[in-house]
């Protein structure tokens, strides 16, 4: 009787550990808030260094921290984007190499995509702090798939940077 009731016990165990298990492993986007016929267009994350940094004369280099993702549903493209831009303290003439000055961050709502081969274009609308500040401004994301090396252009509130990733991966339909 005992042994019965240990074995159903156990067996009453593994349903509920089943039961528990399997949606989180066979429905991850379902946990995460992304309808389940959500497709990803792009997606990716790294560090990059703005080709040039701050231009001339002074050439102070700008890295950035920056993530975004879109993915087509039924209603729509949908997606995020977050770009923080980091530039050195002068130092005596020069520069320190820490990068703490928050020179630029945008952070934005992607309402648009297309894709030509392994690059994809993000369009969608940000607000955007520091260099460039407004709300509401419309921005314009060109992301290439892969890692070290590839390259993103961001165009916001009138300015172009062209970045180059240093550190992470970006995919396109699925492809670094």
């Amino acid at each position: 009787m005992l042994r019965e009731r240990r074995f159903t016990l156990f067996l009453l165990f593994l349903m509920v550990t089943a039961g528990v298990t399997l949606p989180v492993t066979f429905a991850p986007r379902l946990l995460a808030g992304q309808p389940p016929d959500a497709a990803i267009i792009a997606e990716g994350g790294g560090t990059t260094i703005i080709q040039g940094g701050t231009g001339a004369p002074g050439f102070v280099p700008v890295l950035t921290k920056l993530g975004f993702h879109a993915e087509q549903t039924g209603a729509g493209v949908t997606g995020g984007f977050e770009c923080l831009a980091l530039a050195p303290e002068a130092l005596t003439g020069s520069h320190s190499g820490q990068f703490t000055v928050n020179a630029m961050y945008v952070t934005g709502h992607v309402s648009g995509a297309t894709v030509q081969g392994g690059t994809a274009t993000l369009t969608g609308t940000a607000d955007v702090t520091g260099l460039g500040a407004g709300t509401n401004v419309s921005f314009t994301f060109v992301a290439q798939g892969g890692g070290p090396g590839a390259t993103f252009v961001l165009t916001v509130s009138g300015l172009t940077f062209h970045e180059l990733l240093l550190e992470g991966a970006s995919r396109v339909n699925g492809k670094d």
